[in-house]
């Protein structure tokens, strides 16, 4: 078995203790992933703006761990809000509509009020479309 950690700069990974992805062996797991730019750690009030960014950091480990959206096998989205589920549709075909991985979409807080989603994929390596 081989383990690899990706990190993608963030202050939040080192604070808490955790890597944005791991890779062992085919598959990788990437963390909880939100709207921020981790290179300015800003955050946009935007909702669309925030899932754009969340699948561009996402894309980032992916790349880092020999990956692509399209190994993506399952997703995870979680939203304060509900509603914005629905709103981000659009932007979820964007990267994973030809994909179409196994997903789950879960309603709680977010560690800062700010966030207003969080995405979690896995992906095996190899098994792109």
């Amino acid at each position: 078995m081989t383990r690899k950690l990706i990190s993608s700069g963030s202050t939040f990974e080192k604070e808490i203790g955790y890597s944005r992805a791991v890779v062992v062996d085919n598959w990788v797991l990437v963390s909880g992933t939100t709207g921020f730019d981790y290179s300015k750690m800003s955050i946009s009030d935007d909702l669309l703006e925030q899932a754009e960014q969340c699948f561009r950091n996402i894309e980032a480990a992916l790349d880092q761990a020999g990956s692509n959206m399209k190994e993506v096998v399952r997703v995870t989205y979680v939203f304060p809000q509900a509603e914005d589920f629905e709103k981000c549709w659009p932007v979820m075909r964007k990267y994973l509509g030809d994909v179409r991985p196994s997903a789950m979409m879960l309603t709680a807080g977010l560690s800062d009020p700010r966030m207003k989603i969080e995405i979690q994929v896995t992906a095996y390596r190899g098994a792109g479309v």
